[in-house]
């Protein structure tokens, strides 16, 4: 099931209203920025498939929505790695991940779920400068 598909649990407030998906551009992201814890970025496909990853490449903490969306990954602007839209991993022969967070499109509108929002990945460290010495896990 593509995450686009991925039906409401629940009430609708389970769920936060982001933008339009014409309000991300084709190749292109969006950053939601999020009270506590790192922005999560929204990225649209070539064929307007939406999906959303924590704002922050597994290798040195770059901005994956300033990446270049191809298929169905992004490309870190920094280093070139190439990361999975679907669940935040990092193509082979690099390996990591980011967290992906749940999102659905419903009337033209993107959602994403409200309590990963609130709660995912909040304890993972800003990126810093300079080699790490420890790899963040995803969960």
């Amino acid at each position: 099931m593509r995450r686009a598909e991925i039906p409401m649990h629940g009430q609708p407030a389970d769920w936060t209203a982001i933008c339009a998906v014409t309000d991300i551009p084709p190749l292109g992201a969006r950053r939601v920025a999020r009270p506590q814890g790192m922005a999560v970025a929204v990225f649209r496909t070539a064929d307007d498939r939406v999906f959303a990853l924590l704002d922050r490449c597994p290798h040195k903490g770059g901005p994956l929505s300033q990446g270049i969306v191809h298929g169905d990954a992004v490309a870190c602007p920094l280093h070139n790695w190439t990361i999975a839209l679907a669940d935040g991993t990092a193509r082979a022969p690099d390996e990591g991940c980011t967290p992906a967070f749940a999102c659905r499109v419903d009337g033209g509108r993107v959602w994403l779920d409200a309590t990963e929002l609130a709660t995912k990945a909040l304890d993972l460290p800003a990126p810093v400068a300079g080699p790490c010495s420890k790899q963040p896990s995803c969960a």
